[in-house]
């Protein structure tokens, strides 16, 4: 998976101070759609649908990490947004853990198959303890950027 057709440096933030979880999945939402033309309506739309994702379950993996996600039938290619916190924040995550490293994941309306093989790809990727270190030390947006385009794993496609 190229994380570079998903995400953009316009799209990535590192330092983000955020005190809820409901900030961060506003502050997603207004990521996933900086690098566009998108009116507040549907920037509204995507937080709604963060949030009532996240009301069916926690998209706190552990460990600190977060993979919020939802759908959109304004968009026509997944898209993500990916925030370094400053200071972690209670997301209730399985491990009772805070997080501090949010990767949201936008898909279109009719993708199904396409969003499950991403969000399980984010999901091993975010596994990786040592990109997982290597992006809280990360210090501007650009670095941040980059050190997650330029993870791969040990799978075929990764």
């Amino acid at each position: 998976m190229d994380l570079s057709t998903l995400l953009t440096a316009a799209r990535t933030r590192c330092g983000v101070t955020v005190t809820s979880k409901k900030r961060a999945l506003e502050c997603l939402s207004e990521q996933l759609m900086a690098d566009t033309d998108a009116d507040p309506d549907t920037t509204r739309s995507i937080f709604e649908g963060l949030i009532v994702r996240e009301r069916l379950g926690s998209t706190g993996l552990g460990r600190g990490v977060a993979l919020p996600h939802t759908r959109s039938p304004d968009i026509e290619q997944p898209r993500a947004a990916l925030l370094r916190l400053a200071e972690p924040i209670d997301f209730d995550a399985a491990d009772r853990r805070p997080v501090d490293l949010l990767f949201a994941l936008l898909v279109p309306e009719h993708s199904n198959d396409e969003h499950l093989r991403i969000l399980s790809r984010l999901a091993e990727m975010f596994r990786d303890e040592a990109l997982c270190a290597g992006l809280r030390a990360c210090q501007s947006d650009q670095d941040l950027y980059d050190s997650v385009c330029g993870w791969r794993s040990g799978a075929p496609d990764g």
